[in-house]
């Protein structure tokens, strides 16, 4: 790139659409197909942009493209930015901005709690129509198209804090006979106690209540919470998991709860929102409906884990 270029101001949208296209497929051939353009034109209107930005975006090689840092780091601001703008047209089109909800939250969330029971909501507010974000980034409430979040995080005496969860025990069904009767704290030197990071929890459950004889298999462990949930529903040990992600697999019966083995979590749900979109009434309902269903969740787990609950605060061990 020649000296001063980099002054250049950008002449056209259509070469930042065709460097998005091009960057996601990393391909001017496959980015050519979904933009209905020969590969050529694609070609030179990145060729164009890389003129009037001062720098390379692409290294070309002979069967494909690669980014290059910068190329990769203006990726991500095209991309982001071109979602918005799409997503403010498509809203100024249907011009019924006040009837949509854009709530971002946790994939987690967003799978094992939001998705199972958005038919409920619709139920009570057909009105409103829900768009949901599911990412693990931090979202801008005051300036992106998100009228508000839900994150997961310590929520010890959070100000904003939606549900503070609990881990439990579960299990699959496939672990005992078919008309066998359920585990109990007894078992757990029977099967593998499948875990997340570290045994730090397991050991706050056994200790808790008072369980610590005995050989106990931690030979199984995993990254991700989500994760270590599957492999209790595929029968490979018992999990300890926070509620809030198994609920409706216990609901659904591909996983059984082990009464009374719980133990606190710092760990839960919490609200981001931006007070002047906070009392808007679309997200005022919106708000209000997930919490009665959190509360219900709430009043169910009481139920299911019945009694040994011997902490009630999270305390490391």
């Amino acid at each position: 790139m020649q000296a001063g270029t980099s002054n250049k101001t950008l002449r056209s949208l259509s070469g930042l659409i065709d460097f998005d296209c091009a960057a996601r497929w990393g391909s001017f051939t496959l980015a050519a197909q979904e933009l209905h353009k020969t590969p050529a034109a694609i070609s030179l209107q990145v060729k164009q942009l890389e003129e009037a930005v001062g720098f390379a975006l692409f290294v070309r090689h002979p069967r494909h493209i690669t980014l290059t840092p910068k190329g990769q780091e203006l990726a991500v601001t095209v991309a982001k930015m071109l979602r918005e703008l799409r997503t403010r047209v498509e809203a100024l089109r249907g011009g019924d901005e006040e009837n949509v909800v854009r709530v971002s939250t946790t994939h987690t969330f967003a799978i094992k709690f939001l998705a199972p029971r958005l038919g409920r909501f619709t139920l009570r507010h057909p009105e409103l129509d829900i768009r949901l974000d599911s990412c693990e980034r931090l979202v801008d409430v005051e300036h992106e198209e998100v009228d508000l979040a839900i994150r997961h995080g310590t929520i010890t005496d959070h100000p904003a804090a939606l549900y503070h969860d609990r881990l439990v025990a579960v299990y699959s069904p496939a672990l005992v006979a078919p008309a066998g009767e359920d585990l109990t704290l007894a078992d757990l030197t029977r099967f593998p106690l499948l875990f997340d990071e570290s045994t730090d929890d397991w050991i706050r459950l056994l200790r808790s209540h008072g369980v610590t004889e005995g050989r106990f298999d931690f030979s199984r462990g995993f990254t991700n919470l989500a994760v270590t949930a599957q492999a209790a529903i595929v029968g490979h040990g018992i999990a300890l998991v926070p509620y809030s992600l198994v609920c409706d697999d216990i609901d659904r019966g591909v996983l059984r709860l082990m009464r009374g083995a719980s133990v606190s979590y710092p760990g839960g749900y919490y609200w981001v929102q931006a007070p002047r979109k906070a009392v808007l009434p679309k997200v005022v309902r919106f708000r209000s409906w997930v919490e009665e269903e959190v509360a219900q969740m709430e009043r169910t787990l009481r139920t299911r884990i019945g009694d040994g609950q011997p902490d009630t605060a999270y305390q490391n061990s």
